[in-house]
């Protein structure tokens, strides 16, 4: 695991300050979870994402928070989406021999032979929730959908027991859906062909 992400304490003031931490370079942050109590710091930026870079955005993070290293993972953050830059963050401190529930991204394996024909790729969930140990947590969650026809669909249920992890979704959703492609129905081929048909064109004169 990479070299603690160091912090500071920081004091719950008006929206200047946090302005101010921002400008400095400092995300303003909360830890919480395991054998500590809610507490709000800063740490920063640079070496936030320089750590995410490494362990990934599901990774477990180390911070030194008052002098303690934490294990923590990153929760809820919120983010400038034009700039791709953190603003606020949660850490949840966690222990390291506990499963805890985290949400991974659902990662599509393989080329849908129905894609192929024309179908249509859907993805009505794009995380899964799963139960695993820190140590364990993946990046991503892959599903092959190199067998998947037109009209087929791949659901929680379908993949739950042969999942290397312990899925919290409901059976029936769905991961990923191959639809036809939509055919030109009566309706559009007669709005089509009005559209098509001349104009008469109206003599005033009589």
């Amino acid at each position: 695991m990479s070299t603690a992400i160091q912090s500071k304490l920081r004091e719950v003031k008006p929206k200047s300050t946090l302005t101010k931490l921002r400008k400095d370079g400092f995300i303003p942050s909360v830890v919480y979870g395991y054998q500590i109590e809610s507490m709000p710091i800063a740490v920063k930026e640079r070496d936030l994402m320089s750590t995410l870079r490494e362990v990934g955005r599901n990774g477990v993070l180390k911070i030194n928070v008052d002098g303690k290293d934490l294990n923590v993972v990153l929760g809820d953050y919120q983010e400038d989406a034009l700039k791709g830059e953190i603003y606020h963050a949660d850490f949840l401190a966690i222990n390291m021999t506990e499963e805890l529930e985290v949400n991974v991204t659902v990662h599509l394996v393989g080329e849908s032979p129905g894609e192929k024909e024309g179908g249509v790729l859907q993805q009505p969930i794009r995380e899964v929730t799963i139960k695993v140990k820190p140590s364990d947590i993946p990046e991503s969650f892959d599903v092959d959908i190199s067998n998947l026809q037109i009209g087929e669909s791949i659901t929680v249920k379908e993949i739950r027991e042969s999942s290397n992890f312990e899925l919290l979704n409901d059976d029936e959703e769905a991961l990923v859906v191959i639809s036809a492609p939509r055919a030109e129905t009566d309706e559009d081929a007669d709005d089509s062909e009005e559209a098509a048909a001349p104009v008469e064109e109206v003599n005033d004169a009589e």
